[in-house]
């Protein structure tokens, strides 16, 4: 009879700790990606696949090989990332998410342009960008409604109350939430815009401002702080932040461009967003040719060859590259 008590009681316990095991693994599993709430929803990037001849200004795209060679990299350490145009390019994105199950979930983007002659284009990306978040709603957290359409120096800017018209009509098509990506700025003003949408994504760049690299995550923390106070209540995503390997131009500090620069910059504005619970998109992945030779074609933590630059390259020891991957300010061609 007891050696039955104790077999029972030992059932018992073994069943209430097992109870509790899945429990635990219940709570410590990932919570859901809600981008309208200040939470960290962990590593994000900004992602646009775009190789050597390939250009979204030509509508050469990447191939499906190419994109799903760029998300078998990126799923390594980022379950989020970012694109910027409603065309073939976040089609094959989305598409080769879903076909192949990777864990990645999507702010897709919708590109608007206010000079004239363009309302034909941002109709057609309204209504493709309306189109893929619901085609692929499972993997679209939320749609950017324009990128970088209202701050003053917009070569492309459209009117707040125009791009309030477009956020409305995306409102009402998709089912997820809508946001406006633009620099801090313009968030920093007290805008109508924000009442419109169901959270800010703002950009800061401090290398951009002539900072270099010893004030620019304070610089960061300030931008991030202004929208903050100027929105209180709000949901804040940071949408762009991010460090070039290589600078060209009088816009900068003397060779602010710098591969340890970036590496520093990327660990301190990844720990800092992860310990204040700030969703943030890195810019970017991958260097993008199609930008140039000079500053904007040096952003990406991999080289345009899918090559792991130095902040990368204890997680990506398989994509250590055997010669430079940014360019030298040294060389003969650096100083064009």
């Amino acid at each position: 009879m007891r050696k039955a008590f104790v077999k029972i009681a030992l059932a018992s316990m073994f069943a209430l700790g097992l109870s509790a095991l899945l429990v635990a693994e219940t709570d410590a599993a990932p919570r859901k990606i809600d981008l309208t709430v200040q939470q960290w929803n962990g590593n994000a990037i900004d992602y646009s696949g775009y190789r050597a001849g390939q250009s979204p200004q030509l509508n050469r795209f990447p191939t499906q090989a190419q994109i799903l060679e760029d998300l078998t990299i990126l799923k390594k350490n980022w379950n989020l990332i970012r694109l910027y145009g409603a065309d073939q390019h976040s089609q094959d994105v989305l598409e080769g998410i879903q076909h192949n199950k990777i864990g990645i979930k999507v702010l897709l983007g919708i590109w608007l342009d206010g000079r004239p002659g363009y309302e034909g284009k941002n109709a057609e990306q309204v209504a493709t960008g309306i189109r893929l978040a619901n085609q692929y709603k499972k993997i679209v957290l939320a749609v950017s409604v324009g990128n970088e359409i209202l701050v003053s120096w917009s070569d492309h800017q459209l009117t707040e109350e125009k791009a309030t018209e477009y956020v409305a009509q995306v409102k009402k098509a998709v089912r997820c939430p809508v946001t406006v990506a633009d620099d801090f700025i313009y968030w920093r003003q007290q805008t109508k815009l924000a009442e419109h949408v169901d959270f800010i994504t703002m950009h800061a760049y401090p290398i951009w401002g002539r900072e270099d690299i010893d004030t620019a995550m304070a610089s960061t923390i300030k931008d991030y702080e202004s929208v903050c106070k100027a929105h209180p209540g709000k949901t804040i995503v940071l949408g762009e932040a991010g460090w070039a390997s290589f600078t060209a131009g009088d816009q900068h500090v003397p060779r602010a461009g710098d591969e340890k620069k970036q590496k520093m910059y990327y660990e301190e504005l990844t720990a800092w967003a992860k310990a204040n619970n700030v969703t943030t998109f890195y810019f970017e992945a991958f260097d993008e040719p199609w930008k140039g030779d000079g500053t904007e074609g040096h952003w990406g933590l991999f080289s345009a060859d899918r090559k792991a630059k130095l902040a990368l390259q204890g997680l990506y020891p398989e994509l250590m590259p055997s010669g430079p991957t940014s360019p030298s300010y040294d060389s003969p061609s650096a100083a064009k």
